[in-house]
Formats: C-alpha cells, structure tokens, sequence
C-alpha cells in the first residue's frame, strides 16, 4: 500500500468508498489527459488506488502529459508499476495509442488565469485542437465514455450569478483576450456533443467551479492558491484588490467523486455544474478565514489596489453554482469551507 501523506491517502480513500460502479472500470483502460494537472492527479490516484485493493482485472491508466519530467515527479510514488503508464505528448497534434483505449478523460488545459494573458494561444489549442484529436482517438477506439473538463467560466457575464443552473448562459467578449479560455471551453462542449451526435461517442461534461485541496501548485496563479501558500510560507497575505469578489469553494476529493460520478452515471451529452454552493465566500472573508485558523502563524490580511498587469481578472463579481442536476445523480460534497482549507493547508505542512 502506497503512503506518502496521510491526508492525502485519507481523502483517496473517501473517493474510492464512494457509492459508484467502479466495476465497470475494470479490466479496462482508461486515457487521461493533463494528468498530472492538480483536478485529473487525484483521479489517476483513485483509479490506482482502486487497484490496490482489487484481486481481480486491473484498471490500465496512462496519464498522457506534456511535462514528462515534472509528471515523474508528480506520480514518483507509481512509476514501474505495470497498470501506469505516462506518455508525452502534445495534444494540439493528432495522439498515437497502440493499445486499445476504453475511457478518455480530458483534462489537459491551461487553467490558471495567470496563462490567459502570456499564453493565450495555448490556452485555446489545448480546449479546441486537443479536443478533437481526442475526439477523434475516441471515435477510433469506439469509447464506452469521454468525460470533458469544461469550466464555470463557460457562463460568462449572467444575470443571476447566485445559482447558475448548466441552461443559464450570459455573454462573453470575444474580442478580450480572457476569453480565450471560456471561449474556447464552450467550443469544446459543442465539438464533444456534435460528436456524440455524428458519431455516436457517449459523451458527459463536467463543469468545475473553483476547487482547492492538496497539491495545489503555489504558483497556481489564482488568489486562493496565493492564500495556501502564504499560510504554508508564513507570509501576509497581500491582496491586489478590494476582496469583494464572491467564488464558491470546493474541497478536491469532493469534486474528485464528482468527476467521477459524470464519468460513471452522467447521460450523454449532458453538462454537470461539479461545485459547492454552500462553499460560498468573498475573498476578503476567506483571507481572514484562513489568518484566524493558523494564529500560531501570526499572519495578517493585507488589501492593495491592483498591480498585476499580467493577471487578467475576471470580471463576474459572483460565482456561484446550482448542482440540483448532479444531486440527482447521487452526488453532494460534505466537506465544510474551514476543514478543506485546514486540510489543504496542513497536507503541507505535515
């Protein structure tokens, strides 16, 4: 049994205790992309996991990456083991399996608004190319499932942001170079159900909100990421705005039984909002959250006027999710705001 943090291991357990039917991945094998990304990482830990404690037929998982060498380092812990393997390749380019692929999960996206504004090219390649060579590949392998990570970010400028429910779309410039990102996470939507139409490729879509945990790369970009590592770090947390920007929140391995209840039990074609609505915070409150749970820090809250000219922010000052939809699939995240930070931060620090 494979340990290497404790709440970590713990969080995968609760995934895999999830009440899914993981039989039907097995014996298979199961393509993700973007896998050692900080959403699919838990994935591809789960599956093996899952393996761990399975006698019988054996899930075959390749993570496919762009990264080779920082996905070793991500997956150290697994390598040598005959149900992993990691491939590199480059999504924007057609994408060579030699062995038979039952389940895709794209993953693969530059998902950080720090990449939106130096980047903006290979953010869209990755959503829009990546996806139909993937697509593609599906079409090949007469998939059982092709599970998309789309984004909240599809919504654009709603009207009502308080509880956006997966047929509510607002407007999204196309001529701000922010959009490259929900622009091209629409079009990757459409392309997933013009193909499930064509072609007959059962297709789901995961919508994430925002979504913390463990192994949250400190230079994520977005300001929650900023916060756990200020906390881990002992920094002041110095803010670059006024903090009234309202995001909900959602614990990792929450989402992760999310993820996988789209890929398991969602219908074809059909888009799940993946959030917690009760996990709904201003950024200023959360900052003081988080400089109240670690006293012992001795950490303020600071707030400053912008000065990141290459952080292009959002400009939905709330964004918050309906996930009635996925409910009526059997799913719910029970991890509360201040235990998911205070696991995230403490899997740090342990």
């Amino acid at each position: 049994m494979i340990v290497r943090n404790t709440i970590v291991f713990d969080d995968l357990q609760n995934i895999i205790s999830a009440d899914l039917p993981w039989q039907n991945l097995f014996g298979k094998t199961i393509l993700i992309t973007g896998a050692n990304g900080f959403l699919p990482t838990y994935m591809v830990q789960s599956l093996l996991l899952l393996n761990e404690n399975n006698a019988g037929n054996k899930i075959k998982v390749i993570g496919l990456v762009r990264n080779i060498e920082k996905a070793k380092k991500r997956f150290k812990a697994y390598l040598g083991r005959n149900d992993f393997s990691l491939l590199s390749a480059d999504i924007s380019k057609p994408v060579q399996i030699d062995e038979k692929i039952d389940f895709i999960i794209h993953a693969a996206s530059q998902a950080s608004p720090k990449y939106y504004g130096i980047d903006p090219v290979g953010t869209l390649s990755a959503n829009t190319i990546g996806t139909y060579h993937l697509l593609n590949l599906a079409v090949e392998n007469s998939v059982e499932k092709f599970l998309y990570f789309s984004s909240s970010e599809i919504y654009g400028a709603v009207v009502n942001s308080n509880n956006i429910n997966e047929n509510m779309y607002g407007t999204i410039d196309p001529t701000q170079v922010r959009s490259c990102y929900a622009e091209s996470k629409r079009m990757g939507e459409t392309m997933c159900v013009s193909f499930a139409s064509q072609y007959k490729i059962p297709v789901s879509i995961a919508r994430p909100f925002h979504t913390y945990g463990p192994g949250l790369s400190f230079d994520d970009g977005r300001v929650f990421a900023d916060f756990v590592a200020n906390i881990v770090r002992g920094e002041d947390i110095v803010m670059n705005s006024d903090g009234s920007a309202v995001r909900s929140f959602c614990y990792l391995a929450d989402a992760t039984i999310g993820f996988f209840t789209v890929l398991l039990k969602g219908e074809n074609s059909m888009a799940y909002n993946v959030g917690n609505p009760d996990g709904a915070i201003s950024i200023k409150e959360l900052a003081n959250i988080l400089v109240k749970l670690y006293p012992q820090k001795k950490v303020k809250a600071i707030f400053k006027e912008p000065g990141n000219p290459t952080y292009l922010q959002s400009n939905f000052s709330r964004l918050c999710p309906s996930i009635e939809k996925i409910k009526m699939l059997g799913w719910q995240p029970s991890t509360d705001l201040k235990e998911g930070f205070r696991r995230t931060i403490d899997s740090f620090i342990v």
